[in-house]
C-alpha cells in the first residue's frame, strides 16, 4: 500500500457568481501529488496543468494567488485525460492524503461534471494532514494553514506555495512527522459519495468519539424517526446509554442530546443534517465524551429554545 499526498489548484467564474455553473463552482487547473511508500518515504511525484473548459479565463483572485499564466493553462491537458493519468499513476491500492477536506471533494465534483465519478468509488477513507497536525501538535480542534505547519516544524521552504506539486510536497513533509499511532487512530472519511442504502451505512470509532453516517432519507422528520439515528451507544465501549437530555434541535440542521454510559459516564451526541449535490438528505452523527459544564450549557440552550417557542406560540 502507498500513500498519495495530493493538492489541487482551481479557478472560478471570472465574471462573478451570477455567471457561475452550479454543478462546477470550482474548476481544477492543476493537480500535484507525492507518492509515499508504507514507511512514508518518497517514491515519485506527479504534476499536470489542466486546460480549463468551463472558466477559460483566470478569475482575478485566482490570478493573484496561483502562479500560473493564461498561456500555461491554454497549453494544459483536458481534465478527463489529466484525471485518468493521475488515478493511473496513483494506483488502485493507494490511500489519499490531503491538507484539509476540500481537495478530495472538489476532485470528485470535477469528475462528476465529466461523468467520470465511477473511476473513484466512495465513500473514501483518507488522511487529513491538517487534522492530524492539530491532534499531534496543538489542541485537536484548530485548523491551521499549511504554511503555518511548515514554519512550526521548521521545514525548509524551497518551493513557492500555491502550486499544486509544491503544496503536495509540503503536505507530505508534515504528514511524515505524524506519529503512526495517531495517524492510524484518526483516519478520515469523505462522504461526497454518501451511503445510499442501509447496508452502506458507516460506523467509525475513534479515540474518544464515534461517528455514524446514515443512508439517505426523504426528510429530516423521517431521519429523526430512525432507531439507528436516534441510538446513543457509548463511543468507548458500545454499550447502550440512557438519555439524560433527549434529542433537541437548535436549528434546521443540528440536533443535540446527552446520554449516560454506566461505565464511562456522560457523553454528548450531535446530529448534523447534510445534503448531497442532488439535494438528498443524510445524517452525520457523532458521540463523544463530555463533562458537566458542557452538559449544563446544552441544558440551558434547550430550555432557552423551549421558552422561545412557547412565547412564539402564545403570540
Amino acid at each position: 500500500m502507498n500513500y498519495v499526498v495530493f493538492d489541487l489548484e482551481w479557478n472560478q467564474s471570472p465574471y462573478g457568481k451570477t455567471h457561475e455553473i452550479a454543478r462546477l463552482p470550482f474548476e481544477i487547473i492543476e493537480i500535484g501529488a507525492v507518492k509515499l511508500n508504507e514507511k512514508r518515504e518518497v517514491l515519485d511525484t506527479f504534476q499536470v496543468i489542466v486546460r480549463p473548459a468551463v472558466y477559460k479565463r483566470l478569475n482575478y483572485h485566482t490570478r493573484e494567488i496561483v502562479h500560473l499564466s493564461q498561456r500555461d493553462l491554454d497549453r494544459g491537458t483536458w481534465f478527463p485525460d489529466a484525471v485518468r493519468q493521475f488515478l493511473s499513476w496513483s494506483g488502485p491500492d493507494s490511500v489519499f492524503c490531503t491538507w484539509g477536506t476540500v481537495d478530495l471533494q472538489e476532485l470528485q465534483r470535477n469528475m462528476k461534471y465529466y461523468n467520470l465519478l465511477h473511476l473513484l468509488r466512495g465513500p473514501l477513507h483518507f488522511y487529513d494532514a491538517q487534522k492530524l497536525f492539530a491532534i499531534q501538535y496543538e489542541d485537536m480542534k484548530s485548523r491551521r494553514a499549511l504554511e503555518y505547519a511548515v514554519d512550526f516544524l521548521n521545514i525548509s521552504k524551497t518551493r513557492e506555495f500555491h502550486r499544486a506539486l509544491a503544496d503536495a510536497a509540503y503536505t507530505a513533509d508534515v504528514f511524515r512527522t505524524i506519529d503512526p499511532d495517531i495517524m492510524l487512530a484518526y483516519d478520515s472519511i469523505d462522504v461526497y459519495q454518501n451511503p445510499r442504502k442501509k447496508t452502506e451505512e458507516i460506523h467509525l470509532v475513534y479515540n474518544g468519539y464515534s461517528k455514524f453516517i446514515s443512508r439517505e432519507f426523504k426528510s429530516k422528520e423521517e431521519a429523526m424517526e430512525d432507531p439507528e439515528v436516534l441510538a446513543t451507544p457509548c463511543c468507548l465501549c458500545g454499550r447502550s446509554s440512557r438519555k439524560k437530555i433527549r434529542w433537541f434541535s437548535v436549528n434546521a440542521r443540528n440536533y443535540y442530546c446527552v446520554a449516560v454510559c454506566p461505565v464511562h459516564g456522560v457523553e454528548k451526541g450531535k446530529i448534523r443534517m447534510k445534503h448531497n449535490d442532488e439535494g438528498d438528505l443524510y445524517v452525520v452523527k457523532t458521540i463523544k465524551v463530555t463533562n458537566e459544564p458542557e452538559i449544563e450549557s446544552l441544558r440551558m440552550k434547550r430550555d432557552s429554545l423551549r421558552a422561545r417557542r412557547r412565547r412564539r406560540r402564545s403570540q
